[in-house]
């Protein structure tokens, strides 16, 4: 195996990359975020995010075009604008208010829905400061961001269970504290790798019977997320390369 790392804090984050190579010569970019918690510095999250996946496409393309794989805690609902970007590779910022970019609101267990909810808001244009667009964009004249990268969302991309899954695909619940039950956690991955398999979540009774995480047996108020991925059909059309 064959690693490069590069730890990136730009504008503030947590991030990382590697490339690794298989017994067959086959690479894959491998990127791992951990997205800033608040709910308000929508600009700060989604500059963390560009800026991962912008060194992600770089180094696969270095690497002869690699598959990428990219996961982590993104602080942001699978409702939110933040995971439409991810999605779409593009975004308009001054359609959204920077404070809702992640769709976090405060969830306590117990409640109506006892999941976390988007607020919807009148489609409007709002008004960025200098350094938020800075933050998102990487510049004060730019307002629309783009990433380039095809994503795909594992989960959603394997067929799972209602009781765990929501409309999307996605887990109902990847983590569970005090203020807030809910998905944030994902794994994505781009062209060129094909999802088999994902360990499945808990389902939301059996969180609510724990009372908040973490506890005496789970050590993380957040669930492990795993996928089984293989090598898409090469480009020659052999299907026994996967």
């Amino acid at each position: 195996m064959n690693v490069q790392r590069d730890n990136s804090r730009e504008p503030v984050g947590v991030n990382s990359l590697q490339a690794d190579i298989n017994k067959k010569g086959r690479r894959v970019v491998i990127g791992n975020i951990h997205v800033l918690f608040n709910p308000k510095r929508g600009d700060i999250k989604l500059g963390q995010v560009r800026v991962l996946l912008q060194e992600a496409h770089a180094l696969s393309e270095k690497w002869g075009k690699a598959a990428v794989v990219i996961a982590g805690d993104f602080n942001s609902t699978p409702q939110s604008t933040l995971y439409k970007f991810l999605v779409s590779s593009e975004l308009d910022l001054l359609e959204h208010d920077r404070r809702q970019i992640s769709g976090q609101v405060e969830s306590v267990p117990g409640s109506d829905s006892g999941i976390s909810k988007m607020r919807t808001y009148k489609r409007n244009r709002y008004r960025w400061e200098d350094d938020e667009l800075k933050n998102a964009s990487g510049s004060l004249e730019c307002t629309r961001i783009k990433h380039p990268l095809k994503l795909f969302s594992a989960y959603a991309c394997v067929q799972g269970s209602a009781w765990i899954r929501d409309g999307s695909g996605e887990p109902l619940a990847t983590s569970y504290h005090s203020k807030f039950l809910g998905t944030v956690d994902y794994i994505w991955h781009s062209e060129g790798l094909i999802p088999l398999r994902v360990l499945d979540t808990l389902p939301l009774d059996v969180l609510r019977q724990m009372n908040g995480l973490p506890s005496e047996k789970w050590g993380s108020d957040h669930l492990c997320l795993a996928c089984e991925f293989a090598f898409a059909t090469d480009q020659m059309g052999d299907d026994s390369k996967r």
